[in-house]
């Protein structure tokens, strides 16, 4: 998920989705799905999203309790889907796995010691984007007209890419490493109960005297989820090493240091490997029907759990009709 160390630097301002009304976003997939996946797990009953087979699709509940949001506000969400994994994030992948397995072992304790409160937050954290989430999640994003992009690395590079290049008009995640991938404006906080923020590269580049060059190599300092970065090298540490010495070299040097990859990792951030796309039709016309019997009939999601969101996309699509004609 990135370097949170980063929020420290980054210019961050409060918006609403009022002001973002009628804009385009490229949204991290992944990052996207799992936020909505692990709220649904904590707070909902497994025989809700678990198949009379054992296949567990809690995500189809998340994606209809998100997207009405988006949709209220005239927002086209674009998801942006990770393709192959780089290898320099293979650490980071492992040290994932391991914390879901700490957990998974923690709830178990908490269920033989009937703390089902526990147990619940504990599960959510043991949760995984599996083949069977990809697939149903990409479906049922079809269904409701909503546009998909296959990245072919990194979602959040391919999602900073687009926004560089104008095809839309944010990116949205919660990991900070969009200001290392380029993007310009980042949305945060689009999961959330409130209203999201912004996080501008420019205005963060402004505030501290750096490029975006010289701010990759203040992120590879502090660490990312592609290396681990300098004991003792905290983010306002790494910004006055590195327009003292000009560069991520002059401050290893200084610090007689190493970053192990880290010429690779530097070239990830400014040149990662992302695709060039169309533009994107604004006006969206989901299939509530089909996406209805698509969950209830043929993943046994029951009715009642989707109805409320539903009715929500189907209103939106409505009242966006109308403006257009007002």
């Amino acid at each position: 998920m990135g370097n949170a160390d980063l929020r420290e630097l980054a210019a961050i301002e409060p918006t609403t989705f009022e002001e973002i009304a009628g804009s385009v976003v490229a949204v991290d997939a992944h990052n996207w799905l799992y936020r909505y996946l692990t709220t649904t797990v904590k707070w909902t009953s497994e025989s809700v999203y678990t198949t009379s087979t054992g296949a567990e699709v809690a995500n189809l509940i998340g994606v209809v309790q998100g997207l009405p949001k988006l949709f209220a506000h005239g927002i086209t969400p674009v998801f942006v889907f990770d393709g192959g994994v780089t290898g320099l994030k293979s650490k980071e992948v492992e040290r994932r796995r391991a914390e879901r397995e700490r957990a998974a072992e923690r709830a178990a304790e908490a269920r033989e010691a009937g703390d089902a409160i526990e147990a619940a937050r504990l599960e959510a954290r043991t949760q995984r984007l599996t083949d069977t989430i990809h697939e149903t999640s990409r479906e049922l994003l079809s269904l409701l007209d909503v546009p998909v992009v296959e990245a072919p690395a990194e979602g959040e590079a391919q999602a900073a890419h687009m926004a560089r290049a104008g095809t839309v008009e944010y990116a949205g995640t919660e990991d900070y490493d969009a200001l290392l991938f380029g993007a310009p404006r980042t949305l945060r906080g689009l999961t959330s109960k409130g209203d999201p923020e912004c996080m501008s590269l420019r205005g963060t580049l402004d505030e501290h005297g750096l490029t975006w060059e010289q701010l990759v190599d203040v992120g590879l300092l502090c660490g990312t989820d592609f290396n681990e970065g300098v004991a003792g090298v905290g983010p306002k540490t790494a910004v006055e090493l590195v327009r003292e010495h000009g560069d991520l070299w002059g401050a290893l040097e200084a610090r007689e240091a190493y970053v192990e990859g880290a010429d690779l990792v530097r070239e990830l951030f400014l040149n990662p490997d992302a695709t060039d796309v169309d533009g994107f039709d604004a006006e969206l016309d989901p299939d509530v029907a089909a996406a209805r019997t698509y969950v209830v009939e043929e993943w046994e999601i029951p009715a009642s759990e989707v109805a409320r969101g539903l009715e929500r996309i189907e209103e939106s699509v409505v009242q966006s009709g109308l403006d257009r004609w007002t």
